[in-house]
């Protein structure tokens, strides 16, 4: 499976992936979330170009029917947009959509329409000024303001697309830490994340998981994994096997 996520194409891959997930029961949406909050407009793109050609449905479309409630009208608007990507901020907006952030979250009006507008629209620079604002006004991040492990379907992903558009090697290297710690590994997410960020920004994902950890993630990696798919694994992380 790793091998074959690999040979894909980023765009064919990233679409492979989200219609998997989309086709499991439960309430997961890391792909659909990651694909969103971490491409830029015009890969993006791309990933629903090449769903398009390979399922004959759009992805819009896939999203909406396999989710419902808040969680389809946040997925759908993030799965969907086309954000301008420049540095250039508003620093008075940043303030005044914080402050929107804040009044809906401190009314638990989690699936007000601000929150999935100034998330699904606002450029990646722009949110992440005005998550900065939040953390100035409100003494404490946005993340920390969000229900934690919560079995709330909308409330899980909101904050998943939250802590993606706020820091997304933070995001990941929580979730390989997830993939490797406890009983069991999590061939799934441990895969996702080296396969898919191995041409991006891998090597300061593994940086950062060293720091967060005190162990190197290749060696974790070695301990919880075995085979042909270690050496995969371990390959991808820029280690000679």
């Amino acid at each position: 499976k790793a091998v074959y996520r690999w040979i894909l194409d980023p765009p064919d891959r990233d679409a492979v992936l989200a219609n998997v997930e989309l086709k499991k029961s439960g309430n997961k949406h890391h792909v659909i979330v990651e694909i969103s909050c971490t491409k830029n407009p015009e890969e993006l793109l791309a990933i629903r170009r090449a769903y398009h050609a390979r399922y004959k449905r759009s992805l819009e479309e896939e999203v909406a029917y396999h989710t419902k409630g808040d969680t389809r009208r946040l997925l759908v608007a993030l799965v969907s947009a086309f954000r301008y990507y420049g540095e250039e901020i508003n620093t008075t907006l940043a303030k005044s959509e914080a402050k929107k952030l804040h009044e809906a979250i401190k009314d638990k009006k989690f699936g007000n329409e601000d929150v999935i507008r100034i998330l699904s629209t606002r450029s990646i620079a722009q949110l992440q000024a005005t998550f900065n604002c939040y953390r100035e006004q409100e003494g404490t991040s946005i993340t920390k303001n969000l229900p934690k492990d919560s079995s709330d379907e909308y409330i899980a992903t909101l904050r998943m697309a939250v802590r993606c558009l706020k820091d997304p090697k933070k995001y990941f290297e929580k979730v390989l830490r997830r993939s490797i710690e406890g009983i069991g590994t999590d061939e799934d997410a441990l895969t996702r994340v080296i396969v898919t960020r191995a041409e991006k920004d891998l090597k300061e994902i593994k940086e950062l998981y060293h720091k967060r950890n005190n162990v190197p993630l290749d060696k974790a990696v070695d301990k919880e994994t075995s085979g042909d798919y270690k050496d995969m694994l371990l390959t991808l992380l820029g280690n000679e096997v």
